[in-house]
């Protein structure tokens, strides 16, 4: 029965062309198990690169998050820094750093496709065909075990029925063999019984012995078709399966560095951008455009004369003789017109005029009236106005200051006038040329519109059914007032752009800036003692000649001339006086308690408040002395 189970123990050839069917005949269980260990490792596997996936995604969107965070943001300084090389190098290698994130997003979605829904769905698919596999090689395993058992069973009632014939056998032949026995008695008592009962035993065994021998035959034959052919079959179909498990997996670990080395070109070509952008920064052309960003136009400031104070001769102008010779050459509009004049004028009289000293602190009794003479306004020493304008105009450090001044009192009102000329003179063509290109782009926007517009016109003339030509007109007239609009705003500032030019170019002709000081020399006395008049500061103002009285008057003039142009300043809000005030000293003004007045200017820090009676009256007030109601959207405009 098992004599040929010694001939299935070969081993495989070194050609590899193993058979599980033959070579692992007793190895079901083992098989099993391998199997299902494959199983698990496909599944972890897929675990692997979808694990993978998820850090590609999660890097990509770092990538991005990184780039957009240093992205420059609209309408912020950070625009203005770009027209840098090497800013622009960094924009560059910030958008190449975020196509370089998308190659990664491209690797995560490439993954899932191509590898994990792949290996999924076949693992789902492998598990069904090995259950498949398994369950028929159980039920061939069922079948030659129940065929064993009956072999089993037929020979042990094969056994068992010859033991009882050989008995029987042996009892018909000692009976038969007995000498006490007469012959008659024999043949009367056993020949009948004992002889039947021998033959009977006899086919019984016989029977039992055809029937084990049937069994046998049954059983060796099924044994010989289950060892050498259903289970090398079903055997065969798992070693298959087998191999197209692992035959799946390196095409996944295939797909995987395909998966990746496809996006190495154009990673290859995000990284020579940024190799690239790194190339294309000039340090010249940086330090350049710092030149082009702030450069003033101005010239510098020339030699400082020697001022000679051991000469007797001493200017006589005061400040009474100053107002005085102001006051013949104009009528007084108001008296507190005449006292709070620095206030309208330049910022230059404004910050000779405003107070000093601090504010006096408020009265402690609950009503300042009842004090004798009230609390005492900021007093200040009677210098005269000639001296400190003087000692304003030499000062280097006011002269920054008048020019910090006016910069932010335009800024403050706004973006300055519309002719830029609240900014240095090469700053000053810079933006007026920049605003004619804006002019000039939206000039031609509107001409494109219009040439648009006529040719639909037309088309609708030829063919009426296609439209009313007169619907187009309305459009067609405004295009052509904002032409019109655009065309006299270009010319306008052309005009104010030759005028910068023309004032550019004399001063850097060196000729024609001689010829100017030698006209300036011939016209105006010089003392000896004084600087050239009319010398230009850096910053566009100018240091006036000290010798006459007559120079320090036409300056008053100019100053009133400035006064005169110049708007007043906008209300932000409103106040009502706590106390009584009695504006004793220069740019301060009275005021009774509960009065309201206007503020023009809050406290900047020096205890004083600049507020607004009327058109004319204006000046500084204690802010301890006062309640204020600011406007919100005055403010903050």
């Amino acid at each position: 029965m098992h004599r040929n189970r010694g001939s299935f123990g070969r081993n495989c050839t070194e050609t590899m062309s193993c058979r599980w069917g033959t070579e692992l005949w007793d190895q079901f269980d083992n098989l099993e198990k391998h199997t299902h260990w494959g199983i698990e490792f496909v599944e972890r596997y897929t675990k692997f690169v979808k694990e993978r996936s998820e850090i590609e995604i999660s890097y990509a969107k770092q990538i991005r998050n990184l780039s957009k965070k240093y992205q420059p943001k609209k309408n912020s300084r950070e625009e203005d820094e770009y027209k840098y090389t090497s800013c622009r190098a960094f924009l560059m290698t910030l958008n190449e750093l975020n196509d370089y994130a998308g190659q990664h997003e491209v690797i995560a979605e490439n993954l899932t496709t191509h590898i994990i829904c792949e290996l999924t769905r076949y693992i789902q698919e492998l598990k069904a065909e090995r259950k498949s596999h398994f369950h028929d090689g159980r039920r061939a395993q069922q079948h030659i075990e129940n065929s064993w058992k009956q072999l089993e069973s037929s020979k042990r009632r094969f056994e068992r029925d010859c033991k009882e014939a050989d008995r029987a056998q042996q009892y018909f032949d000692k009976i038969d063999a007995d000498i006490n026995v007469t012959k008659a008695d024999v043949e009367k008592r056993c020949s009948l019984k004992a002889r039947q009962q021998a033959q009977l035993k006899h086919q019984v065994a016989e029977d039992s012995k055809n029937e084990y021998l049937t069994y046998l035959q049954k059983f060796n034959k099924e044994q010989n078709e289950h060892y050498y052919s259903l289970i090398p079959h079903i055997f065969q179909k798992i070693q298959e399966m087998e191999e197209k498990r692992i035959e799946k997996v390196g095409e996944s670990m295939k797909t995987y560095a395909e998966v990746n080395r496809k996006v190495l070109p154009i990673v290859s070509k995000c990284l020579d951008g940024m190799t690239n952008a790194a190339a294309s920064i000039e340090p010249t052309m940086d330090t350049k455009q710092v030149v082009e960003s702030f450069k003033s136009g101005f010239e510098p400031p020339g030699d400082v004369e020697v001022e000679d104070y051991s000469l007797s001769m001493r200017r006589t102008v005061s400040e009474s003789s100053y107002l005085n010779s102001r006051g013949e050459g104009k009528p007084s509009r108001s008296n507190s017109r005449g006292k709070l004049w620095p206030f309208k004028r330049n910022k230059l009289m404004s910050l000779l005029a405003s107070p000093r000293q601090p504010p006096p602190p408020p009265p402690t009794s609950p009503s300042p009236g009842a004090m004798p003479n009230g609390p005492q306004s900021p007093q200040q020493p009677k210098e005269p106005l000639s001296h400190r304008l003087n000692e304003f105009m030499t000062s280097k450090h006011k002269m920054q200051c008048l020019r910090s001044l006016t910069r932010g009192l335009s800024l403050k009102l706004g973006s300055g006038p519309e002719d830029c000329s609240h900014l240095p003179p090469e700053q000053r063509r810079k933006k007026l040329q920049a605003k004619i290109n804006d002019i000039n782009k939206e000039l031609q926007k509107e001409v494109d519109q219009r040439d648009a517009l006529t040719k639909m016109k037309d088309v609708y003339v030829k063919n009426p059914h296609m439209g009313d030509p007169n619907s187009v007109d309305p459009r067609l007239e405004e295009i052509g007032q904002n032409i019109d609009k655009l065309e006299l705003d270009s010319r306008k500032y052309e005009t104010w752009l030759l005028e910068v030019e023309t004032r550019l170019a004399e001063k850097s002709d060196p000729h024609r800036r001689q010829s100017g000081l030698y006209d300036s020399n011939a016209t105006t006395p010089v003392n000896n003692n004084c600087a050239p008049v009319n010398r230009e500061s850096p910053d566009g103002s100018y240091t006036e000649d000290h010798s006459t009285e007559h120079h320090l008057k036409s300056r008053s003039t100019d100053f009133d001339d400035d006064f005169d142009d110049e708007d007043p300043l906008p209300t932000i809000g409103t106040c009502k006086s706590l106390y009584p005030f009695e504006g004793q000293n220069e740019g301060t003004i009275s005021m009774a308690e509960g009065e309201l007045l206007y503020v023009i200017e809050e406290d900047k820090g020096d205890g004083w408040t600049r507020v607004r009676r009327n058109e004319d009256e204006e000046g500084y007030v204690p802010t301890s002395y006062i309640k204020v109601f600011f406007d919100t959207n005055a403010k903050d405009s």
